[in-house]
C-alpha cells in the first residue's frame, strides 16, 4: 500500500541547482513541509549519480514526501557530473564527491527552510557516500552531521 496522507502538508521544489565554490552547481529535487520557512526542520539528504530527474523519479517519489509529511526535509541531489549537475564525475566514491557531500551539508543546514541538522541516506551508493561523508565529520552553522537510518524516521 501506497501512503499518501500525511501528518504535515507538502511542497515540492522539482529542480534547485546548489553553487559550489569551484563553480559546479549541484541538482537537486526537494520535498519540505508547507510550513518549513516559518517552522524549520532537519534535512535527510540522499546523494546519488542515478539522474533525480529519471533515474529514481518513480522511487523518489514514494520515499521523500513520507520524510517531508513527517516534519523532515527530503533532499535529492545529482552528484557531481550527473543528471543535471555539472562537472565531471571521474569514479565511484572519489574525494571530490565527498568535498562536494562537505559543502552540499553546509548549503543545506544554511538553508530558511532547514533548522542546521542535516542527516544522510541511502543504500548502496548513497549509503557508501553517507559513510564515507560521516566519517569526515562535518561541520556546518548549528550541528553535527547526524546519521539517520529508514527505521528511525517515525
Amino acid at each position: 500500500m501506497i501512503v499518501t496522507t500525511f501528518p504535515r502538508a507538502v511542497r515540492v521544489i522539482e529542480h534547485t541547482l546548489i553553487p559550489l565554490k569551484d563553480g559546479t552547481t549541484l541538482a537537486a529535487r526537494i520535498w519540505l513541509p508547507e510550513d518549513a520557512e516559518q517552522n524549520p526542520v532537519p534535512a535527510i539528504l540522499e546523494y546519488l549519480p542515478y539522474r533525480k530527474r529519471d533515474g529514481t523519479y518513480e522511487r523518489d517519489a514514494l520515499t521523500h514526501p513520507y520524510l517531508a509529511g513527517h516534519g523532515y526535509a527530503g533532499v535529492r541531489v545529482d552528484i557531481r557530473g550527473s543528471g543535471e549537475s555539472t562537472g565531471l564525475l571521474f569514479d565511484e566514491y572519489a574525494k571530490q564527491e565527498q568535498d562536494d557531500g562537505v559543502e552540499l551539508i553546509a548549503w543545506l543546514a544554511a538553508q530558511s527552510w532547514c533548522n542546521g541538522a542535516v542527516g544522510m541516506m541511502g543504500i548502496s551508493w548513497g549509503g557508501f557516500n553517507g559513510l564515507q561523508i560521516a566519517a569526515r565529520r562535518p561541520r556546518h552553522s548549528k550541528h553535527r552531521n547526524h546519521l539517520f537510518n529508514r527505521r528511525s524516521i517515525r
